[in-house]
């Protein structure tokens, strides 16, 4: 084996891998520190599960990443390999060749990540080029596969991901983002028809891509992530490990049936959860952080949680039941008092959370700036507070007589340490012959002013945010992420320290609630 190719599939310094930037939100480039975290992960089940054996000693295991981009997972665990099977293997270049044809394997994303990944793993960009470092491959794509694809439009989206063929229905010369793992009825044969062989996987691991543009408004996207877990497990590998946005362990559109299944499967053997995209992925904007998780076929049980705080401080593993709640609660400390709470079987605060668009309003009506003779109504909108009819109001009219709690419909999204999660003005009370847009939600419904302001009190108390916060991991408010809070009589003293001893919080469980939601100094409307 030439010295050339000795260089290669060993570490370097700097590692250009440490150093491309992400494409975007949708394609994120994994650290290499990362993917072999995952990696170090997979071998301490792979041995736990193997009477102690060396997952990367074992010439017969095969991996695939279903959504390479740079190569760094396949190039990662082809260095391990390489170190793994000297004995076995003593010939570098023979056992270089075993490895890369018999063993990894790969589906691009994108023409461009095709070429990318193949020179990290072959050190050429054409697996059958003079610089690789594979010799025995019969075509230039080598194991990492790409050909175009294209989305099966159906009354204006994919039938396959979602994607709206306003935004992604594209001419030949870009790309499609129709990512082939995810666009086929039959993903079995689709595999063997991408590699000549039919294929079982003992190991399918990488970072897929996180959402799309669904031609909405705005930024509007759709999750699909999910999309290629779903994919994956289908195709029953001895063990998973994906990384991705940590939204679908409680919310996220179109994530409620895929989060049931997760929660309730059993096989999730271990989750790492970074509580701050940033200490994952510097450079991304992931809101409400990533994760990483292991799925083992063979070995169902308690999940090993681990929590990654703020600034990459690793939290004490926890083994714990994922289907104990509806949602999977992050925090391993909240879970005793969480217990706590539910344990009472109060109503819920839930029940008086109003749907979206409260009054029927969309967050871009205005009324008058100027109060006329017909204005009888104020409205609280988007930055402003305007006039209205009562003939404007398309929804629960009679609500516009009474006394109202409303908070924001899009607050902090649970990223800024300790967490408001109201902003400063917090939840506020609307009297009589008031009414919103759907820029608020109204929070609960009263009989006079005084019990009005109770609720808010209670509301902006830390214990209140803490037990909506393990709910709400992105900005939106919504009547579900009040189904933790205990609906309380009106006349009940609605402080932290009462609440705390109601509930019987110990002094580290009251200190670990302070510690994460932020003291505010609430301004008035």
């Amino acid at each position: 084996m030439s010295e050339r190719a000795t260089w290669s599939l060993r570490g370097r310094n700097p590692d250009i891998l440490t150093c491309i930037a992400s494409l975007s939100n949708d394609e994120v480039f994994t650290p290499p520190e990362f993917a072999n975290r995952m990696l170090d992960t997979l071998a301490e089940a792979w041995a736990e599960s193997n009477n102690g054996a060396n997952i990367w000693a074992d010439s017969s295991v095969t991996f695939l990443d279903p959504c390479t981009k740079s190569g760094v997972f396949l190039r990662e665990i082809t260095r391990r390999l390489t170190e793994g099977l000297a004995s076995e293997i003593p010939n570098l270049q023979e056992r270089v060749d075993h490895i890369l044809t018999k063993q990894v394997f790969g589906i691009a994303i994108t023409r461009l990540t095709a070429l990318m990944a193949r020179r990290s793993l072959y050190c050429s960009k054409h697996a059958r080029g003079t610089h690789s470092i594979a010799k025995s491959f019969a075509s230039d794509n080598g194991n990492i596969w790409f050909e175009r694809t294209e989305h099966a439009w159906k009354n204006g989206r994919c039938s396959f991901c979602g994607a709206s063929a306003g935004t992604m229905d594209r001419s030949s010369n870009l790309e499609t983002h129709a990512y082939a793992f995810i666009h086929t009825d039959d993903l079995s044969t689709t595999i063997s028809e991408m590699f000549g062989a039919d294929m079982q996987f003992d190991v399918i691991i990488g970072n897929p891509p996180y959402q799309l543009p669904d031609g909405g408004h705005a930024a509007s996207a759709t999750p699909i992530y999910h999309k290629f877990m779903e994919q994956a497990m289908n195709l029953e590998p001895r063990y998973l490990s994906m990384v991705t946005p940590s939204r679908w362990f409680q919310g996220g559109r179109g994530l409620n049936e895929f989060r049931f299944r997760m929660l309730m499967d059993g096989r999730i053997r271990t989750i790492v959860d970074f509580i701050r995209d940033k200490d994952a992925f510097p450079s991304i904007n992931a809101n409400g952080g990533v994760n990483y998780f292991l799925w083992d076929r063979e070995n169902p049980g308690d999940c090993r949680v681990t929590v990654v705080d703020v600034g990459g401080v690793i939290g004490k593993p926890v083994n714990r039941k994922l289907n104990e709640y509806d949602v999977f609660v992050r925090r391993n400390e909240a879970l005793p008092i969480l217990r706590k709470v539910m344990d009472r079987n109060d109503t819920k605060f839930s029940t008086r959370v109003s749907a979206l668009k409260p009054f029927g309003l969309r967050t871009n009506y205005h009324g008058r700036k100027n109060r006329s003779a017909e204005d009888s109504v104020k409205l609280y909108g988007s930055g402003a507070v305007s006039w209205v009819s009562e003939k404007d109001i398309l929804v629960n009219f009679d609500w516009v007589g009474q006394w109202k709690v409303l908070i924001a419909a899009a607050t902090d999204g649970n990223e800024t340490y300790p967490l408001p999660v109201w902003d400063q003005r917090g939840p506020f009370v609307a009297g009589p012959g008031e009414a919103c847009t759907e820029t608020y939600l109204v929070a609960s419904m009263a009989t006079n002013e005084s019990d009005a302001n109770r609720i808010v009190e209670y509301m902006r108390t830390k214990f209140f945010r803490f037990l909506v916060s393990l709910r709400k991991i992105a900005q939106h408010n919504k009547a579900d992420n009040f189904a933790f809070v205990p609906d309380l009589p009106f006349e009940y003293d609605c402080t932290d320290e009462a609440l705390y001893e109601k509930y019987e919080l110990t002094i580290d469980e009251r200190a670990f609630v302070e510690s994460i939601i932020r003291t505010v100094d609430w301004t008035s409307v």
